[in-house]
């Protein structure tokens, strides 16, 4: 295990900073990471067979007062079929039904345990990805497909291509594969809507995010909103950690400054006081009425102050070199804040941009499919009309539930489709 240097784990910490400062600066960004790591979102959700997992294993060294990571253990890992993890030192872990935070604390506690440690590591586990759902029955490409949260039916039927190619519902299917890809980037232009006022937000200086009011009416805006909003507040919390470092190492290069001037000060008089004496016995000395040795050690005294007192002089400019040093530091972070933030306006508009033209690619096919079919949005006698279930694994029993185009699915979720040829 190698110690983990803090020049390399906290990237943009500032330079200058001595070793304590630069380990408690260390020890501050660890917890920030550990508090707001990406997958602490799916702390509640029970992990399953297929699930991957990122692993990675942290130990304070009280002996030596570092953090040090296990590369052994660190990782990506897949929750075997019969639910559990397998992990060198810490062994089979039962991973099925059970959370990331409960999983974390179980390698901790067995890695304590196995080794003999007498500091509990830090293990942290994020889902890196979900079990896949499947996708079966009338639609265009049956099979496995990735999953996401907030996934609905239609956006799962989507991704199978909608609709079988059958030369009677042709337009049918035109027309329900572009409803669907219109709601799924529909779903994604307000994420980016949202997103792109964080940002305004944040480059404002202000806490609030002022939503469009196009989107006032979206059922999902709140949830939107506070995910943003959690975005927000990490990144004012990373940046208000780092200037609160800056400004107590300027306090503290402050103090050192006054604590040396005062030093000067008392230097400057002894200094004075003995160059009066060697003046007031130079003469007698000329005369013989002193003893050299008496001149030799006033004269290696004043020499031996003036060198204290340019040491002194010194570390007092290299105290204002840093306090300058950390001063630039501030500044340099707020720049480079500002900086990211309008490369990411700028990504974020030419998403919104981008995802106006598809919208509105998606209208005038629906539109199209409408005039040949009218019957595909209900308008006719004989609409096309699509039956959904799905069949869900909950405690070990399969269970199969009627659904709808909205229903929201879940990690290994099974989709059957199917066209009701009776009415349709």
């Amino acid at each position: 295990m190698t110690p983990i240097s803090p020049s390399s784990a906290c990237s943009g910490m500032p330079r200058g900073f001595t070793a304590a400062t630069r380990w408690f600066f260390y020890g501050c960004m660890l917890l920030l990471m550990m508090l707001f790591a990406p997958g602490a979102h799916a702390a509640d959700y029970a992990l399953g067979p297929m699930d991957k997992v990122t692993i990675r294993v942290i130990e304070w060294q009280t002996a030596e007062g570092t953090f040090r990571e296990w590369p052994t253990i660190t990782g990506d890992y897949r929750v075997g079929p019969s639910g559990t993890l397998s992990l060198p030192f810490a062994g089979e872990i039962a991973a099925g039904g059970k959370t990331t935070s409960e999983i974390a604390k179980e390698i901790s506690e067995n890695l304590r345990q196995k080794l003999g440690l007498s500091d509990l590591p830090e293990a942290s586990v994020e889902i890196s990805e979900f079990r896949p759902i499947f996708v079966s029955g009338d639609v265009q490409t049956p099979g496995r497909y990735a999953f996401e949260p907030e996934m609905t039916v239609l956006k799962a039927v989507s991704l199978a291509g909608g609709m079988p190619r059958t030369t009677g519902q042709r337009f049918e299917r035109d027309y329900f594969n572009a409803r669907g890809d219109y709601d799924v980037i529909v779903a994604a232009h307000d994420r980016a809507v949202v997103k792109l006022a964080r940002l305004q937000a944040e480059l404002a200086n202000v806490q609030e995010i002022k939503v469009p009011d196009d989107l006032i009416e979206k059922s999902n805006l709140k949830r939107l909103v506070d995910d943003e909003t959690a975005i927000m507040r990490t990144r004012k919390n990373s940046l208000d950690l780092q200037i609160s470092g800056l400004n107590d190492l300027k306090t503290l290069y402050t103090n050192e400054i006054s604590s040396l001037e005062k030093k000067m000060g008392v230097q400057n008089r002894q200094l004075d006081l003995t160059r009066k004496e060697l003046t007031s016995i130079g003469g007698l000395a000329d005369q013989g009425l002193v003893v050299n040795s008496r001149l030799l050690g006033l004269q290696t005294s004043v020499a031996d102050m003036e060198g204290k007192l340019l040491d002194l002089d010194t570390a007092s400019l290299r105290a204002k070199q840093e306090i300058s040093k950390s001063t630039q530091n501030e500044t340099d972070l707020d720049n480079e804040r500002k900086s990211e933030l309008a490369t990411e306006m700028q990504a974020t508009q030419a998403t919104l941009d981008e995802s106006n033209l598809k919208l509105q690619m998606n209208k005038n096919l629906m539109t199209e499919a409408l005039v040949n079919a009218p019957a595909a949005a209900g308008n006719g006698s004989d609409p096309v009309v699509m039956q959904y279930s799905i069949v869900r694994n909950s405690n070990g029993k399969t269970e199969e539930t009627t659904a709808e185009e909205g229903t929201i699915l879940l990690p290994g979720d099974v989709v059957k489709v199917k066209i009701d040829t009776e009415h349709s």
